[in-house]
């Protein structure tokens, strides 16, 4: 049985060895440029993890990336993005860095920044490979110009090197924010195909009585079922339907909760059970969270 050992890579200067590049000229942030990358043929790189944030944009890079237990080839002019402690794997056997940039910069960068909150709120930070940022020439070209300035902003060190650096990254991140909303949208029909199938198959569990034996649907197994990361799903569907993930799925239950009690004679602690709640109460919370009644004045409404 062979095991894995987990790599940890902890300082961007670390990371700048690793990749054969000079060491970086600060020590929290870096702007690497893909070109001049040569991965060096060391294990590590079979199963690591990034104690910082790296951001990348990537042209006509050919290799592939682990995430989980699937390799995703790279694509042409993709954007992709990494919190610390994600695990990863790469092939540096037939990886060609092509080109492109790394942004890589450490949390302690942000700390005491208002951005050391906010970049949690970022879902993309969690999206799988596959579910990479495509850009328009324009929208790659406004990412370019933020990198750059960074990179020429932290080759002179002061006192106001690190709020211009931290305001960079925060333009960079609310412009990404800004390209994924588009992508959800310009993709329509991809889009809603995806809607399609999610709803089906969030009414095939609550309609064939998943529910009553496996409990309430998850936005994992959902997200699971459809190939695609909770994240993704959840961003996807608020900036279509205005509904994160488990929105819906609320929605899906009250929708079945009332046929229920307008057709069956079922207790509401029967009708709880059978859509997966563990006690009553939670039905009766979230029925009047969404109703403005309680389950049995509904009920009661039809009489």
């Amino acid at each position: 049985m062979i095991i894995n050992v987990m790599n940890i890579i902890n300082s961007i200067s670390e990371f700048h060895r690793l990749l054969s590049l000079k060491p970086p000229l600060h020590p929290l942030v870096s702007v690497i440029h893909l070109e001049e990358v040569t991965f060096r043929q060391d294990g590590i790189w079979e199963q690591f993890f990034l104690n910082f944030y790296c951001i990348s944009l990537k042209r006509d890079v050919r290799g592939k990336i682990k995430y989980g237990q699937q390799y995703y080839d790279f694509n042409k002019g993709i954007m992709s993005f990494t919190a610390p402690r994600q695990v990863q794997s790469l092939d540096v056997v037939n990886v060609k860095p092509g080109t492109g940039y790394l942004l890589v910069f450490h949390p302690d960068l942000l700390s005491n920044y208002p951005l050391s909150t906010t970049i949690k709120t970022y879902g993309f930070f969690a999206y799988a490979v596959s579910e990479a940022l495509h850009l328009s020439e324009k929208e790659e070209q406004d990412i370019i110009t933020i990198l750059d300035k960074m990179d020429d902003e932290y080759r002179h060190i002061d006192r106001h090197t690190q709020d211009i650096v931290v305001s960079q990254v925060d333009l960079l991140l609310n412009y990404a924010n800004r390209f994924y909303e588009r992508q959800f949208i310009t993709r329509k029909k991809n889009a809603h195909d995806l809607l399609a199938r999610f709803d089906a198959v969030l009414t095939d569990y609550v309609e064939s009585g998943k529910t009553s034996a496996s409990g309430l649907p998850t936005v994992h197994f959902l997200a699971e079922t459809l190939h695609l990361s909770p994240n993704y799903l959840s961003d996807m569907l608020r900036v279509l339907t205005g509904q994160n993930t488990q929105q819906h799925i609320q929605d899906k239950l009250i929708e079945k909760a009332k046929e229920l009690l307008v057709t069956t004679s079922l207790s509401v602690a029967e009708i709880a059970y059978q859509l997966g709640f563990e006690y009553p109460q939670s039905l009766n919370k979230l029925f009047k969270n969404k109703t403005n009644l309680s389950p049995l004045e509904y009920r009661q409404s039809f009489n």
